[in-house]
C-alpha cells in the first residue's frame, strides 16, 4: 500500500491545491446547474457546448488572448446558433445541436492546422489540464456558480414548470437563460477537463445521483457532494497513476455512474445505494494505490529535462552524480504533449530544468509556473546554428546539427557546475569527452554523405524536422508530407497533390517516415509515386531503449545510415 506520507504528498503542492479549489467550485456548478441540465434533457447540448468551443480556444491560444474569453464568446454564439437552428421548420433540436457541434469542431481543426499550425496546443485544449489552473480560472468558475445559484433561485420554478420543445429549443426568456448558463458552465469546466470532457463534471455526477434521489433539493446537495468527491479523488488518482487529470476524472465519473446504475438495478434503497456508491469508489481508489513506489532518498543533484535529446545529453554530462528526470519518453511527440502530474512534481523538485526552446516545448512554461518556479535553462536559445521555419518562426529541431549538440553539452555542464560547484570538474570533463565523440561522428557522417552526388541528395520526410541536418550535410529537402515544423498540422488534399507532383518531377527515390508519426500517409504517397518507403528516421524523439536511436549519438548515426541507403537506392552504405 502507499505510505501515508505518499498519500498526502500531493496536497502540499501548489498546483494540486489550485486544482482542488477548481473542482470544488465546479462541484457546486454540477449540483446547482447540472441537475437542471439533466432534468431538462440538455446533456447532449452541454457536451456539444463544451466541445464546440474548440475554435474559440484555438483562436485565443494562437492570437495570444484569454482562453476563457475565447471559449465564452464561442459558447454564447453556440447557444444562439442552436436556438435559431432549432426554430427552423423541419430541424429538430438534437439535429440543430449536432450541426453546430460539427461546424465548431471543423472550424477548430482548420484554425489549428492551417492558420496557427504549431502555435495551437491541440492536446491541452481538447483534454485540459488541472496542472495549470490559476486564480483566474477559479474566479471564473466562482462567478458561474454564483450566477447559477441566483438564476436557479429566480427562474427555478419556471424551469420546473415548462420544458423545451424536444429538450433544446427555449420557449421563453427563462429557458434561454438556462441554455446560456449551460454553455458558460461548460466553459467553466474546460480548464479542468478540456473541451472534449467538459460534461464529465458538469453532467455525469447529476445523472448518477438522479438514479438514487427523487426530490430536487436533496438531488442537488447529493450531486455537489458526489462531484466534489469525484473531482478531488480523480485529481489524487491522476497524481498517483501519473495520467492526465481530466481523463482520470472522466473515467472515474463514468465508473461511478455504472456502479450506481447497477445498484439501482438490484433495487436497493436509494439512501443506502448512495452510501454504497461512495464507499465503493473510495475502496477502488485505495486499491488502485497498492503497489505504487514509496518515495525514497533522492540524489544530491536532480535536474528535469523536457525532451529525450536533452535527457540523454544531461545524463552524459551528469554521470552518476546527477539524477535526470526526463519528462517526454521515447516515441512521444514533443509538439503535442499534456504534462502529467508527476511532471510537475519533477519540475518542482529539480535543481535545474532544461527546456528545448524555440517553441518546441511551450507547454513547459505552464508546467514550471504551476510547480512554483525553478531554475530554467533554455538550451535552444544557446545553440550557435538557428534556422527559420517556412512560416517565419524559429525551427525548433536544432539537435539535428551536431554542432548544436556540442553547444548544448557545454550549456548543460555550465549549469550543473553552478548548481553543484563540487562536481564542476567532472561535469566539464564529461562534456569535453562527449563533444570529442560527437565531433568524430559529425566528420564520419559528412564523409558518408559527400560520396553521394549532389543531384541524388534529395529527401521527403513526414514533417519539416530535418532542415538542420540537411543544411549541415548538403542535402535537399524536396518536401514534407505534413508541410509544417509541427506534427499538429494536417496536410490538405492540395498539399498532397503538389508533393506527389514534385516527387515525380525530381525523381526522389525514398520517402522517410518518422518514428513518432503515423506512416500511413507517407506509405500512400510512396505507392502513388513509385518511391520507396524508407526506414523511419528519428525526428522529434529518440528511440526506445535497445534501438539504434536510443541515444543522441545513436540517433545521428542511425539517421545517416538510413538516409544514405534511401537516397542511393541501397547502392551505398554508411555506418559511422
Amino acid at each position: 500500500m502507499i505510505r501515508s506520507r505518499a498519500v498526502l504528498d500531493p496536497f502540499t503542492l501548489p498546483f494540486f491545491q489550485r486544482g482542488i479549489a477548481e473542482v470544488l467550485v465546479l462541484a457546486v456548478i454540477a449540483g446547482v446547474l447540472g441537475t437542471w441540465i439533466v432534468l431538462r434533457g440538455l446533456s447532449f447540448f452541454a457536451h456539444a457546448a463544451g466541445t464546440a468551443t474548440f475554435p474559440g480556444l484555438v483562436l485565443a491560444d494562437g492570437a495570444g488572448f484569454s482562453a476563457t474569453l475565447g471559449a465564452t464568446a464561442t459558447a454564447v454564439a453556440i447557444a444562439g446558433l442552436v436556438t435559431v437552428a432549432g426554430r427552423r421548420r423541419g430541424t429538430d433540436p438534437a439535429t440543430a445541436t449536432a450541426l453546430v457541434l460539427a461546424g465548431g469542431l471543423a472550424a477548430g481543426v482548420l484554425l489549428a492546422s492551417d492558420v496557427y499550425a504549431s502555435q495551437a496546443r491541440v492536446d491541452g485544449l481538447l483534454f485540459g489540464s488541472l496542472l495549470t489552473i490559476d486564480g483566474a480560472d477559479v474566479r471564473f468558475a466562482l462567478a458561474v456558480a454564483l450566477a447559477a445559484l441566483i438564476a436557479g433561485r429566480i427562474a427555478g420554478p419556471r424551469w420546473l414548470a415548462t420544458g423545451f420543445a424536444g429538450a433544446a429549443t427555449p420557449s421563453g426568456p427563462a429557458d434561454l437563460v438556462l441554455l446560456l448558463l449551460t454553455a458558460i458552465g461548460a466553459v467553466a469546466a474546460l480548464a479542468a477537463t478540456g473541451s472534449l470532457l467538459a460534461s464529465a463534471l458538469l453532467v455525469v455526477p447529476a445523472a448518477t445521483t438522479r438514479l438514487l434521489v427523487d426530490r430536487l433539493a436533496p438531488w442537488q446537495l447529493a450531486t455537489v457532494a458526489l462531484a466534489a468527491a469525484e473531482g478531488v479523488a480523480g485529481l489524487w488518482l491522476a497524481f498517483q497513476l501519473d495520467v492526465p487529470p481530466g481523463a482520470a476524472i472522466a473515467v472515474q465519473t463514468g465508473g461511478v455512474f455504472a456502479a450506481a446504475a447497477g445498484i439501482r438495478a438490484l433495487r436497493r434503497r436509494p439512501a443506502r445505494s448512495l452510501v454504497a456508491v461512495v464507499a465503493g469508489a473510495a475502496l477502488l481508489l485505495a486499491g488502485s494505490g497498492c503497489g505504487s513506489k514509496a518515495t525514497g532518498a533522492e540524489r544530491p543533484v536532480t535536474v528535469a529535462a523536457t525532451t529525450t535529446q536533452l535527457g540523454d545529453l544531461a545524463r552524459a554530462v551528469g554521470g552518476s552524480r546527477v539524477r535526470v528526470r526526463q519528462l517526454l519518453q521515447p516515441n512521444s511527440d514533443p509538439h503535442d504533449y499534456e504534462p502529467r502530474p508527476k511532471d510537475a512534481l519533477s519540475v518542482a523538485r529539480a535543481d535545474a530544468v532544461f527546456v528545448s526552446g524555440l517553441g518546441l516545448d511551450r507547454w513547459s512554461g505552464d508546467l514550471v509556473r504551476a510547480a512554483g518556479g525553478a531554475r530554467v535553462v533554455d538550451v535552444g536559445a544557446t545553440v550557435p546554428v538557428q534556422l527559420r521555419a517556412g512560416d517565419g518562426g524559429p525551427d525548433p529541431h536544432w539537435w539535428h546539427d551536431p554542432r548544436n549538440g556540442a553547444a548544448a553539452l557545454t550549456t548543460i555542464a555550465a549549469t550543473l557546475a553552478r548548481v553543484d560547484p563540487a562536481g564542476a570538474g567532472g561535469y566539464r570533463r564529461r562534456a569535453r569527452s562527449a563533444r570529442s565523440r560527437l565531433g568524430r561522428l559529425d566528420r564520419a557522417i559528412a564523409a558518408c554523405i559527400a560520396r553521394i552526388p549532389p543531384a541524388q541528395r534529395l529527401i521527403v520526410t513526414d514533417h519539416d524536422a530535418f532542415a538542420y541536418l540537411a543544411g549541415r550535410y548538403g542535402i535537399t529537402v524536396v518536401g514534407a508530407v505534413i508541410p509544417s515544423n509541427s506534427t499538429q498540422a494536417q496536410a490538405s488534399a492540395g498539399d498532397v497533390a503538389d508533393l506527389e507532383s514534385t516527387i515525380r518531377r525530381t525523381h526522389v527515390r525514398a520517402i522517410f517516415p518518422e518514428s513518432s508519426v503515423n506512416a500511413r500517409l507517407s506509405g500512400r504517397i510512396a505507392a502513388d509515386t513509385g518511391a520507396v518507403l524508407g526506414a523511419h528516421l528519428y525526428g522529434d524523439t529518440l528511440g526506445a531503449a535497445g534501438t539504434s536511436g536510443a541515444t543522441y549519438d545513436g540517433m545521428l548515426a542511425a539517421n545517416a545510415e538510413r538516409l544514405v541507403a534511401g537516397m542511393t537506392g541501397g547502392a551505398m552504405a554508411c555506418r559511422p
